[in-house]
């Protein structure tokens, strides 16, 4: 087969091996980062405790909105207000402003209300841990900002690509043996390249997901930028238009955003004139009643003077792609036992990536093969990696087929699809079906590790 050819392997092998080597120190930023971000609700209960959320009591009459801006206003005198927003699952109002002239990103104040009675309340924020938040400065963007943001994604497109080329080098590593041999009774390099190749192939489908969607979610301030110049786009007749010098009622632009779509919750309110505004109009942000469209938010513009909704198109993919690509990252859509599952890949991706760096660093111990040999019809992966493949040969006998070689990888890598996507579809039953697919490849790792080793 072609696709089996020793130039195929060849180039293969450099693409996953310089893939992994220029991005393997920013993975393992990302992964020891990512680990307690997966468990931040958690984490910031235990070091601020506070009460349990609180959902909005069906019926229950809802203070002003109007009313709690301008407490917020009189609160913080001189400042611009920036955004109203309204928690999920708390009887909760979220006032931001800035002081006047803050440069665009820069931190807001927040003062919280009670949903129902329009009363001052705490609320636990993001911002409360400072831990959590350096942590996630630091996975998000490295601290470099924007430019440190794209450069994450980059290595998260690197990732896949590492991902990809290593599952096209697994199959001539795997032709004499089963899968999930670990020859335990060989020299430690051999044992290594063993568990690189069993946690690789194992987590690859998840890994997969997790890299490009890093990727996507570092593309959140370029596309919420497109989201605006389209926002302007819609509103070109406004152009020549002064600001209003004093915007209209929020109370009654909610009012008018609930009558056109009744059934969608809530999420935001941008002033005009903010960043994701435009100069005359509030844009106020709902999100659907399911667990995926809750994920995607959906907006709507009304005019700050004489409260005209300006009708706004459906979201482009794009748009939807980062809307899901968010928790399928992070993995908070499934419960606690999901975050487990999530937080037991990303251990195992860890030593995905200090194995390949141990195997890398530790190539000039073994001989070299000769250059001939490499290039030999057939040539295993272990010979470009500078290995001795009489333990190869000595393990098994008769090379496998493609498809023997990857039928339980590719059971895995559905099981693993499976996982991810039954959460989004729903609560209850299918969180549970989600845990128990994303838990196979765990299971299958924890198998062969702990099965009684094989004799060769």
């Amino acid at each position: 087969m072609a696709t089996t050819s020793p130039r195929f392997l060849r180039i293969a092998y450099l693409v996953h091996k310089w893939s992994s080597l220029v991005s393997t120190f920013f993975l393992l930023i990302l992964c020891v980062t990512g680990l307690p971000l997966i468990f931040h609700e958690e984490i910031e209960q235990y070091l601020s405790p506070h009460p349990a959320a609180q959902s909005p009591a069906a019926g229950a009459p809802l203070a002003s909105v109007d009313a709690m801006v301008a407490r917020a206003r009189a609160a913080r005198p001189g400042e611009q207000l920036v955004s109203v927003a309204f928690p999920q699952g708390q009887a909760a109002v979220v006032v931001d402003s800035v002081p006047d002239g803050a440069p665009p990103g820069a931190s807001p104040h927040r003062q919280a209300f009670d949903l129902h009675s329009g009363e001052p309340t705490k609320l636990l924020l993001p911002d409360d841990i400072p831990v959590m938040t350096l942590l996630l400065d630091l996975h998000k963007s490295l601290f470099a900002g924007l430019p440190g943001t794209l450069f994450v994604g980059a290595m998260g497109l690197l990732l896949a690509v590492a991902v990809i080329s290593g599952c096209i080098v697994y199959a001539p590593f795997m032709r004499k043996l089963p899968f999930g041999a670990v020859r335990r009774d060989r020299t430690r390099r051999i044992k290594w390249l063993d568990l690189h190749n069993l946690l690789g192939i194992a987590s690859g489908a998840w890994v997969l997901t997790v890299g490009v969607t890093g990727f996507v979610n570092s593309l959140h301030d370029p596309i919420a930028d497109q989201v605006r110049v389209g926002f302007m786009a819609l509103t070109a007749s406004y152009r020549n238009a002064p600001p209003p010098e004093h915007p209209g009622s929020i109370d009654a632009a909610i009012a008018q955003v609930r009558r056109a779509a009744p059934d969608m919750a809530l999420v935001s309110v941008w002033f005009p004139g903010t960043r994701f505004s435009t100069p005359h109009h509030y844009a106020v942000f709902t999100r659907g009643n399911t667990p995926i469209t809750s994920r995607m938010l959906s907006a709507a513009l009304i005019d700050a003077e004489d409260g005209r909704m300006i009708p706004v198109p459906d979201n482009p993919w794009y748009t939807n792609a980062l809307f899901v690509s968010q928790p399928l990252h992070f993995g908070d859509y499934g419960g606690l036992p999901l975050k487990i599952l999530w937080a037991a890949l990303d251990v195992i991706t860890i030593f995905v990536l200090g194995s390949g760096l141990y195997l890398w660093l530790g190539r000039s111990r073994g001989g070299r093969v000769p250059g001939a040999e490499r290039r030999q019809a057939g040539a295993a992966a272990l010979r470009d990696l500078d290995m001795s493949t009489a333990a190869t040969r000595a393990w098994n006998t008769g090379p496998r087929s493609l498809r023997a070689i990857f039928h339980v990888p590719a059971w895995l890598a559905l099981a693993s699809a499976a996982g991810l996507a039954s959460a989004l579809l729903g609560d209850g039953a299918w969180d549970a079906l989600s845990w128990g697919m994303l838990g196979i490849p765990v299971l299958a790792v924890a198998w062969a590790l702990w099965r009684p080793p094989a004799r060769g």
